[in-house]
């Protein structure tokens, strides 16, 4: 076994076989060029293809420093192939996916599930995502080589309620002073002229491919085709109410008999400090889900529970797509049916802000209107076909979650993976080891 497992030709049949494979899964056969450097590798040896090592060391061996130098580029090479076409680790940074997902937990991300998406900008520093470590706005990538979207074959589609990791599709530009905030909802908001001239408050003003946009998770509420519609808080997929999800919560205010609420008891009932508001000596605003309401009406000194509302017809001006033709807002919105690849849809003045995002952003066409008309390309447009498919991504965290009812559709190419499992998850209000939350570790994520 030990003669066969150290013969040239079966190492170079082995690993010739499984590089094979990974080509016919890649879709590019002209990496098959590269079974001429395996088998020079392992047969003929003609060219030192290691060329930290020596070719023929004193004794047969290489010094410690080339082992360790050998180990480290073995780990990197092989993480980051697992990173980009299996399976990458992330972290929950914010509550807009509470309780299913809580801050801090640290999970597993399948690249498989959907198919991995390949490197849109493949010239990057390895293991992080956008920004050079010890730096504050020092890009990791180089944009010399831009790859146009391509996804490989994966196990499956995105499908309704599932978890998934997408680019930020509003991440493409960014304020560096405020990163975490979409930088066109703040120019909506304070103008553009402000927000490129004044650099104390804003920061320079900076693009990014659509994979090295932010990272954000959230739960798919609409898959191309659906229809979608919010009513007082609740979804309807298709007319049919959303299949319930265990994590959901909403903002409810709460109001004593003029006593606080015990510290302990909403320790116990799984309400964060950060996420406890107080209004006055009586009222208090908790996120909370049916469970957590029904324990809280429980408590003595509680006289009512009441959730958070906005009613139909009153505008959120910063609720997509921000036109006073869709006066909508977080618990009031729609229907809307999300795009589908191939589909066809009429285009006119009232409903041109639902795509003029993804017919000029994300699809790559020029876009303008003049005197009342639609040109598209420079041809007058009444309809318009689209190219990719597109989703519905909200957290379970209703009232507290940046999702789809701010920013609109997610494109396919900007979907990352599935989150399927969980294999930390830390307290950030608790110290070591009280701050492991044990029962989550190793779960799986529904």
């Amino acid at each position: 076994m030990r003669q066969l497992l150290t013969n040239k030709w079966f190492k170079f049949i082995l690993v010739g076989l499984l590089y094979s494979l990974w080509v016919l899964w890649l879709g590019n056969y002209w990496w098959f060029i590269g079974l001429a450097i395996i088998f020079d590798m392992y047969v003929t040896k003609k060219v030192h293809w290691a060329f930290w090592k020596k070719k023929n060391p004193p004794n047969g061996k290489q010094t410690k420093t080339v082992e360790w130098i050998d180990a480290i580029i073995f780990a990197v090479i092989a993480a980051t192939f697992i990173r980009m076409f299996f399976i990458e680790a992330y972290t929950i940074p914010t509550p807009s996916m509470e309780k299913s997902m809580l801050v801090g937990d640290f999970l597993f991300v399948s690249k498989t599930s959907y198919g991995p998406n390949l490197p849109k900008t493949p010239l990057s520093f390895p293991f992080v995502h956008h920004t050079l470590p010890l730096t504050q706005n020092t890009p990791s990538y180089l944009t010399w080589i831009q790859n146009p979207y391509k996804r490989i074959a994966g196990f499956g589609q995105v499908k309704n309620n599932d978890v998934v990791v997408f680019n930020f599709p509003e991440g493409d530009t960014v304020a560096t002073n405020l990163p975490t905030q979409s930088y066109y909802n703040l120019v909506r908001n304070y103008g553009r002229d402000r927000v490129w001239s004044d650099k104390r408050t804003f920061g320079e003003i900076i693009s990014r491919p659509v994979d090295k946009c932010e990272n954000y998770i959230k739960r798919c509420i609409g898959i191309p085709g659906d229809v979608i519609e919010i009513v007082d808080g609740q979804v309807y997929v298709n007319e049919k109410a959303q299949t319930p999800v265990a994590g959901i919560q909403f903002d409810y205010i709460v109001t004593t008999n003029g006593s606080a609420i015990n510290k302990r008891t909403l320790e116990e009932l799984g309400i964060s400090k950060s996420d406890q508001q107080v209004f006055s000596g009586s009222q208090f605003l908790f996120p909370m889900t049916d469970e957590q309401v029904a324990e809280i009406e429980k408590l003595s000194n509680v006289t009512s529970v009441k959730r958070v509302n906005m009613t139909a017809g009153n505008w959120d001006h910063n609720i997509f797509p921000f036109s006073e033709k869709h006066p909508w807002n977080v618990d009031n919105f729609g229907p809307i049916q999300i795009p589908k690849k191939g589909q066809t849809v009429p285009l006119n003045l009232d409903n041109l802000p639902l795509y003029e995002r993804i017919i000029d952003l994300y699809e790559h066409h020029d876009l303008s209107v003049k005197g009342g008309t639609i040109y598209i390309d420079g041809k007058v447009a009444t309809d318009y076909t689209f190219s990719m498919d597109y989703y519905w991504m909200m957290g379970d965290n209703r009232h507290n979650s940046a999702d789809s009812r701010y920013w609109g559709f997610v494109p396919e190419d900007h979907v990352v993976g599935k989150a399927v499992f969980i294999w930390l998850s830390l307290d950030k209000e608790k110290g070591f080891p009280s701050n492991i939350r044990w029962s989550r570790l190793f779960s799986f994520v529904h």
